[in-house]
């Protein structure tokens, strides 16, 4: 079962007309409508950033290829030393 989109959390992810939008889970609007994918990953990240949260990247085929966590991250990198 796919976990449910977090309200912590901005989407940049294709439409059907081919361009780009950068949405927040349960806004009803998106925030930012692109042409290019680079333009709504560039948007989505000052967004998320501003924001605290954590910016989920798609692809064309709606699968998640990245993710980067502007805010508290619940699972932070453990120092190997």
């Amino acid at each position: 079962m796919a976990k449910a989109p977090s309200n912590n959390q901005h989407h940049v992810t294709p439409r059907p007309d081919g361009k780009w939008k950068v949405e927040r889970p349960g806004a009803g609007k998106a925030s930012a409508v692109t042409e290019t994918k680079k333009e709504a990953v560039d948007i989505g990240r000052e967004i998320s950033k501003n924001q605290g949260t954590e910016l989920v990247i798609h692809g064309k085929d709606g699968k998640i290829q990245n993710s980067d966590s502007h805010g508290k991250d619940p699972n932070p990198p453990k120092d190997k030393n």
